[in-house]
């Protein structure tokens, strides 16, 4: 075969797989919804070690992607720091990766969970995210897909011209519906339809999505103090009930969870350190440091006190990864359906 006739089989090729593509998984709802939840706990110093913006804006970008696999629905992202150091934070409108790392991953985590078409509506311009464009997808099913239908759409209001009545609303797929409210302009909504032919939605709870219809609608992102605001400011009425540290000292998996079972539970927490662990928060924790004695009895914080990689063949395990690892290894202890 000549090189000219190759070089056109190839482009064949390209083109039938150009135009026989098909998204790699569909979203299938919990028949009755999901009522329980998993939230995760990242420590803000998994940056301190950074020596570059690049460095900085990839890290909540892999912890993003962490998040939306493994349909983690509340990310916690903590000050690990000592309390002299945060007396010295700086204005929140300059580039704060290196002055403020909680402000800094809860700003990234909050633009990569919210919808790219919405975007431009809700984060004015800031230098964190200079870099913006180097973060990669998560494609959740609140992202929308033009071939793909769902019940519930996520949708950000628009200005509507005077005289008019209701609402207008941009779903992100190049038509806008109208809703009855009255809400103001950049406002972001979770909206339900009845069917597939339905002009006129119904905002509901963003919650909705989970608890009724039974998809992973993306993450909520929560901002905490210390390590003890963790457990005390959570959302859920009683906190979490049952709790999971993770540390190079804890126990492996197997051997903390016998029956290969998580006990049942509403609320599921993981908490993962930073660069020097769990045991560093609890100590530079104004709550918690005196109580568990500069941090040497942390583990009796949690539940449970995991290894999330025994024998490990680095001398470290970064946060980023140790949340793929950690989640991998848990994940498959409790139902994801």
């Amino acid at each position: 075969m000549s090189h000219l006739a190759k070089k056109r089989k190839l482009e064949q090729d390209e083109d039938a797989a150009t135009t026989t593509w098909k998204p790699s998984t569909y979203f299938q709802p919990i028949e009755g919804g999901r009522k329980w939840t998993l939230s995760v706990a990242i420590a803000a110093s998994v940056l301190k070690d950074t020596l570059s913006a690049d460095q900085q804006i990839s890290i909540p970008g892999r912890i993003g992607r962490a998040l939306a696999i493994f349909n983690v629905d509340e990310v916690i992202v903590y000050d690990d720091s000592p309390v002299e150091e945060r007396s010295q934070r700086v204005d929140p409108a300059s580039y704060t990766a290196d002055t403020d790392p909680c402000h800094f991953l809860t700003h990234i985590l909050s633009y990569l969970e919210t919808p790219p078409f919405m975007r431009k509506a809700l984060f004015p311009l800031h230098q964190n995210l200079r870099l913006a464009g180097k973060l990669p997808s998560l494609d959740m099913p609140h992202h929308p897909h033009p071939r793909e239908w769902i019940p519930y759409r996520e949708g950000v209001t628009i200005s509507r011209p005077k005289g008019k009545t209701g609402t207008l609303v941009d779903l992100g797929l190049g038509k806008q519906v109208t809703i009855t409210d009255q809400i103001p302009p950049n406002t972001r909504l979770t909206l339900h339809f009845a069917d597939e032919t339905t002009t006129t939605p119904t905002p509901v709870n963003p919650a909705a999505p989970r608890t009724e219809g039974g998809y992973y609608w993306g993450f909520t992102i929560r901002r905490a103090a210390s390590l003890s605001s963790v457990f005390t400011e959570s959302p859920h009425e009683g906190g979490y009930d049952v709790s999971i540290g993770t540390s190079e000292r804890g126990q492996p998996v197997s051997r903390a969870f016998p029956p290969n079972r998580i006990p049942d539970f509403k609320h599921l927490l993981v908490v993962f350190g930073g660069p020097r662990g769990i045991e560093n928060a609890a100590g530079n924790c104004p709550e918690l440091g005196p109580m568990l004695e500069q941090g040497t009895r942390t583990r009796e914080l949690f539940d449970h006190w995991i290894n999330v990689m025994p024998g490990q063949g680095s001398r470290t395990i970064r946060t980023d990864e140790a949340v793929f690892i950690g989640l991998t290894a848990l994940g498959c202890l409790f139902e994801m359906e």
